[in-house]
Parts: C-alpha cells; sequence; structure tokens
C-alpha cells in the first residue's frame, strides 16, 4: 500500500490477492486552505481587567509616550494631534487619536495569492499557518546545523508550497550567502515562481520596498490601482520593546500603508526582560505598541489593512535565554487573544520552541505555544512548524514531525457530522449481533478508505513491525518524507514572459547597485 499525503488528497491503491494493482479507491478529499477555528475562545483575565489593561496601555500613551525614531512618522503623528518631544524623540498619542485610528482599522481584509484559489479573507474566526521563519540558520539531520543558504531558502519553501496547512509564505530562513543589497529580489523572486500562496516581505527600507512591490505587481499583472486595492503582500512590524519604534518599522508601517498592503505588528515582548515579569503587565505594554504602531498606519491611510499581533513569552530567569511554549507563553497568548477580540481585530500569535534539535521538549513546546494560540482565537500562527533554538535555526524534520500535527488540527476544522448515514443505524448499527464487529457492515465498507486521517510520519506499526523496518524515530522518516518532496516538487504554472520580465528588472536592479538595507 502507498500513500500520498500532502494535506489536500490522499490516494490509496490497494493490489489484487493475485498482485495486480487494483483501480485507484476514491480520493480522501479535504480542504486545509479556508479553515475556520472551532475552539471556543478562552480567557485567562476577567474582562473588567482586560478593559482596565486597554485603559493603562491608553494611559501610557497618552503620558509615557513611544520613542519613535522616524522624523516623517512624528511628523504624521503631530499632524493628528500627538504632542511631539523632538529632542528626545518621544511622542505622546492622545486616546482620542488611537480611537480614530481604531475606528478606521479593517475588520476583515481580503489578502490576494498568486493563484486565486488560494486568497485568504483574513478576519477573527479564520485560521492560518505559517512555518517557523527567520533564521539565520537551517539544520536537517543528513547536512547538519549551517548558516542558512539560497539552496535553503529555495529548499524549505518548496516544503512549505507542498503542505496546503500552511497557507501565508513565512520570511522562511535567511540566505546568507546572497548579499544584503541583492537578497530582497532573490526572496521575492523565489515566493513568485515557486509558490502561489500569499508572500511575505521585509520592510527594511524604502527602496527594498519599492522593488518587492514593484516585482509583485508586474508579475500579477495588475495595475497600480488594483494592487493598492488589496493586499498583495505583507509584512511584520516588529516594535523594539519598551516602547520604541525604529526607523526602519516606522517607515515600513507609512509605505505599506500608503499601498494598501497589510502589516502586522508584533511587540516582541520577553517577561522579565524587555516587558514586566508579569503576563497582564507585559500585555498592557505590548499592546500599547501595536496601538502606536496601528495609529501611524491608519494616519497615512485610513483602513489600510493592519493586523494586530504579539509575541510575548517569558525568559529563562537563571540564564536570561527566551523561553517558549511555558505555561506564561500560554497565558499570554490567550490575554493577547482577549484584548484583539476587544478591539475586534483579526490577529497574530505564535507558536514556537527553545529546545536545540527536533526532541520531546521540542515538541512539547510547540504544541503548548500552539494550543495556546488556538484557544486565544487567532487569525494566524507562526512559527507552528520547524522553528527551534528561540527562531536561531529552522528543522527540515520538525516541519514534517510538526505538520502532522497541524493535519489533524485542520481535520478537527472540518467538524464533525451526526446525520442518519453517520449515526449508521441502517447501515452499521443494525448489522451487527451482540459481540460482532463492524469491519464488513456497508458503512464501513463505503468510508473505509477516507474516514480518518492518514499520517505523513506517525507510525502505527507494533514494536515486531517496526523494528524490522529499522526501528526508524520520527525525525529519521521525515528526513525520507522531506526529502521525497523536494525531490518530485513540481512549481507552480507561471507565465514565462512575466519571469523573463522579472529576470530583467532584477538584472537591471542589480546592475545598479540594488539596494541596501536601511536602518
Amino acid at each position: 500500500m502507498s500513500i500520498e499525503n500532502n494535506g489536500r488528497t490522499r490516494t490509496r491503491r490497494r493490489r489484487s490477492r493475485g498482485g495486480d494493482a487494483a483501480s485507484a479507491t476514491p480520493l480522501r478529499k479535504v480542504d486545509y486552505h479556508n479553515l475556520k477555528n472551532p475552539f471556543p475562545t478562552m480567557n485567562v483575565f476577567p474582562d473588567h481587567q482586560i478593559a482596565d489593561m486597554h485603559n493603562t496601555a491608553l494611559r501610557l500613551l497618552e503620558e509615557m509616550g513611544m520613542k519613535v525614531l522616524l522624523p516623517e512618522a512624528r511628523k504624521i503623528y503631530a499632524a493628528a494631534g500627538a504632542r511631539i518631544d523632538e529632542d528626545n524623540e518621544m511622542v505622546f498619542i492622545g486616546r482620542d487619536i488611537v480611537e480614530a485610528a481604531l475606528e478606521t482599522a479593517p475588520k476583515s481584509i481580503l489578502l490576494k495569492a498568486g493563484n486565486s484559489a488560494r486568497d485568504i479573507i483574513y478576519e477573527l474566526g479564520r485560521l492560518n499557518f505559517q512555518a517557523g521563519a527567520g533564521a539565520p540558520n537551517a539544520t536537517d539531520l543528513e547536512r547538519g546545523r549551517r548558516p542558512g543558504s539560497a539552496r535553503d531558502y529555495n529548499e524549505y519553501l518548496k516544503l512549505t508550497q507542498h503542505y496546503d496547512v500552511f497557507q501565508m509564505i513565512s520570511p522562511q530562513v535567511e540566505p546568507q550567502d546572497v548579499p544584503t543589497n541583492l537578497r530582497h529580489y532573490f526572496t521575492t523572486k523565489a515566493q513568485l515562481e515557486l509558490s502561489d500562496k500569499f508572500p511575505f516581505t521585509f520592510a527594511r527600507g524604502k527602496p527594498q520596498v519599492m522593488d518587492n512591490f514593484e516585482m509583485i505587481r508586474d508579475f500579477r499583472g495588475v495595475s497600480d490601482e488594483e494592487f493598492k486595492a488589496n493586499a498583495h503582500t505583507y509584512t511584520i512590524i516588529n516594535t523594539n520593546s519598551p516602547r520604541m519604534l525604529d526607523i526602519p518599522m516606522a517607515q515600513g508601517l507609512i509605505d505599506y500603508a500608503k499601498f494598501g498592503q497589510m502589516s502586522i505588528v508584533t511587540p516582541f515582548c520577553l517577561m522579565g526582560a524587555m516587558a514586566p515579569i508579569t503576563v497582564a503587565g507585559a500585555i498592557t505594554l505590548s499592546h500599547a505598541e501595536v496601538l502606536a504602531s496601528l495609529t501611524l498606519a491608519q494616519l497615512v491611510n485610513p483602513g489600510a489593512p493592519v493586523s494586530y499581533g504579539t509575541f510575548t513569552s517569558n525568559v529563562d530567569m537563571k540564564s536570561g535565554a527566551p523561553a517558549f511554549g511555558t505555561s506564561a507563553h500560554f497565558q499570554a497568548s490567550l490575554a493577547a487573544g482577549q484584548m484583539a477580540r476587544l478591539l475586534g481585530l483579526p490577529w497574530r500569535c505564535a507558536a514556537g520552541s527553545a529546545s536545540n534539535i527536533n526532541d520531546v521538549q521540542a515538541a512539547n513546546e510547540n504544541q503548548t505555544g500552539l494550543w495556546g494560540c488556538l484557544m486565544a482565537g487567532a487569525t494566524v500562527i507562526i512559527h507552528s512548524a520547524g522553528w527551534l533554538e528561540g527562531g536561531l535555526s529552522v528543522s527540515y524534520e520538525k516541519l514534517i514531525t510538526d505538520v502532522e500535527v497541524l493535519n489533524m488540527i485542520a481535520e478537527m476544522c472540518a467538524g464533525a457530522q451526526a446525520g442518519a448515514n453517520e449515526i449508521g443505524f441502517d447501515n452499521a448499527l443494525r448489522h451487527v449481533d451482540p459481540g460482532g464487529h463492524f469491519f464488513s457492515t456497508p458503512q464501513t465498507m463505503e468510508r473505509y478508505n477516507t474516514e480518518f486521517y492518514s499520517p505523513i510520519v506517525h507510525d502505527y506499526a507494533n514494536f515486531g513491525t517496526w523494528t524490522e523496518r529499522g526501528a526508524q524515530n520520527a525525525s529519521v522518516r521525515a528526513t525520507s518524507v522531506w526529502k521525497k518532496i523536494l525531490a518530485e516538487f513540481t512549481p507552480p504554472e507561471t507565465d514565462s514572459s512575466k519571469s523573463e520580465a522579472l529576470e530583467a528588472f532584477i538584472s537591471k536592479r542589480t546592475a545598479e547597485g540594488g539596494a541596501p538595507p536601511e536602518s
């Protein structure tokens, strides 16, 4: 028996007793793209305390302010009535300004993918996953841990394209062998040609952002007006906690808002380090930073697509190292979900692991973080697969073993049915006498090949059979899986003339010196 499992369809073929291949049995059809979170949201704090946290965040912005390093951004805040201390680059934002921005921030955003069938409605109640991202290193069992390369970027992209449970492309892994002034050409081109999902672009200065927008616009074949009308790409805006918005992040908020592209504002707050040691204090600070950043985007372009976001966990107080998948991380996700729902905004949360290898610690931490996001009602969960060392590396094997969990969650999103055919009085229950079995009932025969999820790397064989097969653990089995995916990968169909035009644009800009990142 062979099983093909890519998250969309799984086909099993049976052989007759004589060994001849029988005709294919029905496909098991699933849709892992348009997921809705089936789980009730969980609160960690009562509503009145969430309201207090929100009001404290507004007070923080009014009385203590936000340090904004970009002069253009300070001028935009000033024009809206914020008090500015130019000597100290501080912006004091009145709650009336924030509340007006919240009125125009969209509650639902259409995200346009390369393939229209992969477009996303980004709103509360929807559920999207992204792979672990932004790591400087890659690792796998065969080649070991190494600095991220162009090869690693392309391979990781192919793996995430393969699995439908990833609806959005993440920042992937840094291709450090590509010069920084040319890296954005490489990463954007790779996303456009190797994937048809919703792409990610970095906000690393206006010249790079404009290059990326032009490449995506022309490759998608849309006009300037059509490009601005919907989000065709997104970026992640990280504030510098506590209470600082640096130059490239502020510039990114302005540029993405002007051109109608989505910013996911994500303070990275580690409790006990760059945020208060308590969950309530850390989320209050994070909330204030999101409000300040979201306000800037709305002042630039009311209605600009912007997403609430958080990545709040704690440090290990013995070493100062970041920790993930902890109980505090779980609680912080729940609190952030309450804050996002208070505003009615779609939002981003994160899983992840601090483990150095794909082991039990890695699985435990990632799943604890993942379930915190699910119970919090996150719209998108980043670092949901493949992330190790607190983001210092992405693991090919962990990507595969984590996809197993994501696929099973996606299965639960489909919802269980309980109609007459499912209850089975006529096609199952009445066919079996006391003490009998249901293997051959009409219901079983109709559904045996399509009813249950077929695992990618989980092995349900008994100990004897598992031993005979080589006694391989899940990570070793995952190595065979990712190697097979890469060997058989077929990119989405693209217009050759647009690829040629893209290559010509990159060659021209490269000859001009490219666009170094700005700081």
